[in-house]
């Protein structure tokens, strides 16, 4: 399968513009949604910067033919009809998601409306919305690098959709697995409580931040230890997945003391220049 015509992304920031990029690089045609005029042009040098990096790698033959396929609006109104495949990338708030979704659903009359979200129900989402035509569509960070995409369904997803929606990701190069919706889909829930527990680990004078991930990446074959792929994901982002992930499914999801200290410090990993380690 080829990948749609039109795609429209739903956020600028760092997986919006990487899921520009591995759709641009593909042959589509990306729409870019920002709220303003600002952010959009944020966005769309972000998603330049991101085409001109894998050109400089080999890895794509030419970034600007690539960016002859990007437009910006800063209106969700303003989305092509013709719109195949919208994809929503914004924080991980549901009200958000649901409020974007439903404008989206309006401007895109026949698209495929997917959520970018880590945890979040897409039950819940497809709510008041055509269920047959939402689907959780995973990416991970780097999108344009990580070669997994994680399609979570409901019980109104169309089969005809799901199968549809996993070609256009094989058709990225991309590696799909198929998740049932449920609290953290399969991937968050089983990273955010590995993460977790290494926290503990670090709280509690086991072992510094260090030995725990060189443990996990020599004696595990982890590529990235928990605690520096927390600070990579964000530790912010992080906590708000495990207060959800809580409140759905119990105390063992419950945040460490550490892990809303740093929080409250600002250190919030990479993006912040500290968290569990100095960038």
């Amino acid at each position: 399968m080829s990948v749609p015509g039109t795609v429209a992304v739903v956020g600028g920031g760092t997986m919006g513009a990487g899921i520009a990029h591995v759709f641009l690089a593909a042959g589509s045609r990306v729409v870019l949604a920002e709220a303003d005029a600002d952010r959009a042009a944020a966005g769309a040098d972000a998603v330049a910067a991101s085409l001109r990096k894998a050109q400089e790698r080999g890895k794509i033959a030419s970034a600007d033919a690539a960016l002859t396929g990007l437009t910006t609006v800063d209106s969700l109104a303003a989305l092509p009809a013709d719109t195949a495949l919208a994809v929503e990338a914004v924080p991980e708030d549901l009200a958000l998601k649901k409020t974007v979704l439903t404008a989206v659903a309006s401007a895109c009359p026949d698209a495929v409306l997917a959520s970018n979200t880590s945890s979040l129900s897409i039950t819940a989402l497809a709510e008041g919305l055509p269920g047959e035509r939402v689907v959780g569509m995973h990416f991970f960070n780097p999108v344009p690098v990580q070669a997994l995409v994680e399609l979570v369904h409901h019980a109104g997803l169309s089969p005809e959709v799901l199968a549809r929606v996993r070609g256009w990701a094989e058709a990225l190069g991309k590696t799909v697995i198929e998740v049932r919706d449920s609290p953290g889909f399969a991937t968050s829930r089983l990273g955010v409580f590995v993460g977790l527990e290494a926290i503990r680990m670090l709280e509690e004078g086991v072992a510094s931040a260090e030995d725990i991930d060189t443990g996990m990446r020599l004696g595990y074959a982890w590529p990235m230890g928990p605690l520096r792929l927390t600070d990579l994901v964000g530790l912010d982002v992080r906590l708000s997945i495990a207060e959800h992930l809580a409140r759905e499914l119990g105390p063992r999801f419950e945040p460490p003391a550490l892990l809303r200290e740093k929080v409250a410090r600002g250190e919030l990993g990479r993006k912040s220049g500290q968290g569990f380690f100095t960038w």
